[in-house]
């Protein structure tokens, strides 16, 4: 006999239905380190705004308060709290807009409870990204963090973010906020060169700006692109890569002055002697361990007046160089936003350990695309000058140095402007509640 229809509904409803809950979703860490730059705001805007679009893959972002800093003590920023115009005008801001910080970890040997402690951190606030956006060092950081935290129990996506005005990472063609800087240089070193010249007949007859670069000297490279066809200028480079010739670098300096009235010369700061040591060494180190410089400027300006009795002018191009976004360069601006998202399309897509790179394709017309390459061929690797950039007097760049240069520089993407002055944002940076009792100093 058949069963009524009501019991049969009784029957196939009656065991208890078992709900499966989904795991919440990693959050992801995003942290600045070392010396910022005009666009490093950008690569965090492309992080934070590409993350926010992929809200079934990544939970909240957090960034670091000071760098590493904030992970080692607990003192991350909710970017969920702020608006996305604000996250957008980060693009356009220049500075490092978390805060950043020289620190680099130490081995596990040698600090391991640095590392259970980001480990203690990421696990309370269920981080399983870490973006990390910085230089050599940085990428050094990245690589251990990925390395360690899998022996420690607790993996972590980690992805190095490029970014250095010195323009020495490896691999990828070039870093973002390097050609800002190069067009920093080669504008300004026009422009002074240009009112040297003006002055040359009764005053100042040579001009001597200092930039940065302890070891690789791309950023005075750029300033050779301050004389071009239709403004020829006589410019004299002293590059790291060349051992520093006083007799020769006089007589370059007297040559031109005598041809054409006057001259400038861009030093970098990481100019050697013969003896290998900096001319600008003050004998002091850095939080990375390297030597401080600064100064190199007054020595190259005290030398040409003690030996060639010029009239001359000297200056230290130092955070303006970095700082200058109101004349960046549109090209690192869109490279720069270009690392930050491929940073979390990578990650998303299960890479680990790797860094995105600036892929050439062409010099003429410019083109550009995004590679990735492995952490452990990044980190602790530093990427010089080619001798071909370099004219065979060691005072210029070569027609093939030029034709790397000159792209970086290109197109303008200045910042809006209100009442004459450029219009930069300044984010709440609300503080995430603190999860665990005990603190940890640095």
């Amino acid at each position: 006999m058949a069963k009524p229809k009501h019991a049969a509904r009784k029957a196939a409803t009656s065991k208890p239905t078992v709900r499966k809950s989904k795991a919440p979703l990693k959050n992801a860490f995003y942290a600045q380190s070392g010396g910022v730059t005009a666009v490093i705001n950008a690569s965090a805007c492309g992080v934070i705004e590409t993350a926010r679009k992929h809200k079934n893959k990544i939970g909240r972002i957090y960034a670091g308060r000071n760098g590493i800093i904030g992970a080692l003590t607990e003192d991350l920023i909710d970017t969920s709290k702020e608006s996305n115009s604000m996250i957008a005008a980060l693009r356009h801001t220049p500075s490092g807009a978390f805060g950043s910080c020289r620190y680099k970890l130490k081995s596990l040997e040698e600090n391991r409870r640095e590392y259970e402690r980001l480990i203690e951190v990421f696990k309370a606030h269920n981080i399983g990204y870490f973006f990390y956006n910085g230089g050599g060092d940085s990428a050094d950081t990245c690589y251990k963090i990925s390395q360690l935290s899998q022996q420690m129990g607790y993996p972590i996506q980690a992805i190095h973010i490029p970014k250095t005005v010195d323009n020495d990472l490896p691999i990828t063609d070039t870093c973002p906020g390097f050609g800002s800087v190069a067009k920093y240089i080669a504008v300004s070193t026009r422009e002074a060169t240009l009112d040297v010249a003006s002055m040359a007949k009764t005053s100042t007859k040579v001009f001597v700006i200092e930039v940065m670069g302890r070891h690789a000297g791309w950023i005075a490279a750029a300033g050779a692109l301050a004389s071009s066809k239709g403004c020829e200028l006589p410019i004299v480079i002293l590059f790291p890569e060349v051992s520093f010739d006083e007799a020769k670098f006089l007589a370059k300096v007297d040559g031109a002055v005598k041809k054409f009235g006057y001259c400038t010369v861009v030093v970098s700061e990481g100019v050697k002697g013969p003896d290998g040591k900096f001319l600008a060494d003050q004998g002091l180190k850095d939080a990375f361990g390297h030597a401080q410089l600064g100064g190199v400027a007054p020595v190259i300006a005290g030398l040409i007046r003690a030996k060639l009795g010029l009239k001359f002018h000297w200056a230290v191009a130092d955070y303006l160089q970095r700082a200058a976004r109101h004349i960046a360069s549109k090209t690192d601006v869109e490279q720069a936003y270009a690392m930050g998202k491929a940073a979390v399309e990578l990650a998303i897509k299960g890479h680990n350990s790797v860094m995105p790179t600036v892929v050439r394709k062409s010099n003429k017309p410019y083109k550009w695309a995004v590679g990735v390459a492995p952490l452990e061929k990044v980190a602790n690797v530093e990427k010089m000058m080619p001798a071909d950039f370099i004219s065979a007097d060691g005072f210029d760049i070569t027609a093939k140095g030029r034709a790397y240069l000159e792209p970086l520089i290109k197109g303008e993407d200045y910042p809006p402007y209100k009442d004459g002055m450029p219009q930069y944002v300044r984010l709440k940076n609300t503080a995430v509640k603190k999860k665990l009792k005990d603190e940890f100093k640095v």
